[in-house]
C-alpha cells in the first residue's frame, strides 16, 4: 500500500516547453506504490520519475495533454514502419532498469547533441542522479535496451527506453539514443516496438505522457494514430474521461 511522504504544488516558474508561459507541477513523493495504485494515477494524467509522481497544475495553460495509444487499433504510418524496419537488425532486451558506465555515457552523448541542436541546458547526470530518476526500485519499472551486435568490438548499447508496466498500462517514460544513429529514427522505432510489446502482453494502452503541440520535443507524440486524449485533470476519486483525437487535431500526419 502506498505511503505518502510529501504533497505540494509548485509556485509558477518559467515553462520549459513554452517560452511565453509559466508552469507549475503538483507533486507526490511516495513509497511502496503497487502497480495497481500507480495505474490509478497514470490513467488520471500522472507520471513518475523515481519516487516522484507529478502532473501539470498550471492555472493559465492546459497545453500539456495526456496522450495514450489504444494498442489494438494502432496502425503505424509509413514513416514509422520505415523506422521499425531500419532498426530490425538491432537486438532488444526488456528487463529491470540498470545503472552502469555504458548507460551514463550514452545519456551524456545524446544530451550533448540536444544541447547543441536544440539549446537545451547542460545536464551532468551522475550515477546517483540516474539511479534516482531512472532506476529507482519500483515493481513497475522496466527498461527497453537496444543493442547493435554487428560491430567489431562486440555488442554496443545504442538506445535506452525507460518505461513502466502495470496490469493494463504500459508507460513510455524517457528515451535516449546514440546521436550517430539518428538516421535510423530510433525514437519512432522504440514507440512502435513498445506498442507491439504491450499487444503481446495483453496490455490495452501505451501511455506517451504529455503532448504539447507548440513544443518540437513533444509534438511528435501526436503522429502515432489513432490516439486518445485525457480531458482535464480528474481528481483521485473521479473517473477519467479519455476521447479519441479527431483527425484534424494534433501534428500534421506523416506519410
Amino acid at each position: 500500500m502506498a505511503l505518502l511522504l510529501a504533497h505540494d504544488v509548485e509556485p509558477p516558474r518559467p515553462c520549459s516547453y513554452l517560452a511565453d508561459q509559466e508552469a507549475s507541477l503538483e507533486n507526490l513523493v511516495m513509497r511502496d506504490v503497487t502497480p495497481e495504485e500507480y495505474e490509478h494515477l497514470l490513467v488520471r494524467g500522472w507520471r513518475r520519475f523515481g519516487p516522484l509522481y507529478f502532473r501539470p497544475a498550471c492555472v493559465a495553460c492546459e497545453a500539456c495533454v495526456s496522450l495514450r495509444i489504444p494498442v489494438e487499433s494502432f496502425r503505424p504510418n509509413r514513416s514509422q514502419r520505415r523506422a521499425r524496419a531500419a532498426c530490425a537488425h538491432l537486438r532488444v532486451e526488456v528487463g529491470p532498469p540498470r545503472v552502469d558506465a555504458e548507460r551514463l555515457a550514452l545519456y551524456q552523448r545524446w544530451h550533448a547533441e540536444r544541447e547543441a541542436s536544440r539549446e537545451w541546458e547542460p545536464s551532468a547526470l551522475t550515477a546517483r542522479d540516474y539511479s534516482l530518476q531512472f532506476a529507482f526500485p519500483h515493481p513497475s519499472a522496466r527498461e527497453v535496451a537496444w543493442y547493435d551486435d554487428g560491430g567489431a568490438e562486440g555488442p554496443r548499447l545504442v538506445g535506452l527506453g525507460l518505461c513502466d508496466e502495470t496490469p493494463r498500462a504500459w508507460s513510455a517514460v524517457y528515451f535516449f539514443f546514440d546521436p550517430e544513429l539518428a538516421r535510423l529514427s530510433l525514437g519512432k522505432a522504440n514507440v512502435v516496438f513498445q506498442v507491439e510489446l504491450a499487444r503481446a502482453r495483453g496490455i490495452p494502452h501505451v501511455y506517451l505522457g504529455y503532448r504539447v503541440l507548440a513544443c518540437a520535443s513533444l509534438r511528435y507524440k501526436a503522429t502515432f494514430r489513432p490516439h486518445e486524449l485525457l480531458e482535464s485533470r480528474p481528481a483521485f476519486n473521479a473517473s477519467p474521461a479519455w476521447r479519441v483525437a479527431r483527425p484534424e487535431e494534433g501534428a500534421a500526419p506523416e506519410s
